[in-house]
């Protein structure tokens, strides 16, 4: 079983930036990808971006690749999402997501509102 528990979700004006955390618990070294996915009112859940554990590559939503960016820290089973120059657009729900072998995991989520 893996655990996640995500922080840093908040409000911010447009252009602000927020730092989502994601620390992962549990059997850890069973999970080959980690990352987020959002979901915005009325929307469906979508991919933001995420991690291989293994080699390390990143994956981004086109929508966000060069504005979000993705990083992990081994030592803390940590996951973050930096979220730069934020617009109201990406307001949602965020979600941590961390995938093994077996099965998938998803955090609670973390509401980001981005006012104009």
């Amino acid at each position: 079983q893996v655990q996640l528990v995500e922080s840093g979700g908040g409000l911010v004006q447009a252009g602000g930036s927020l730092r989502l955390s994601c620390a992962a618990s549990g059997s850890t070294w069973n999970i080959n990808t980690i990352g987020w996915y959002r979901q915005a009112p009325g929307n469906q859940r979508e991919l933001v971006a995420t991690i291989n554990t293994r080699g390390g590559s990143t994956n981004y939503a086109d929508s966000v690749n060069g504005q979000f960016n993705i990083s992990r820290n081994n030592a803390k089973n940590t996951v973050y999402l930096q979220m730069n120059r934020l617009k109201p657009e990406d307001t949602a729900v965020y979600y941590c997501y961390a995938a093994t072998t077996l099965r998938t995991y998803w955090g609670q989520g973390t509401q980001v509102t981005v006012s104009s």
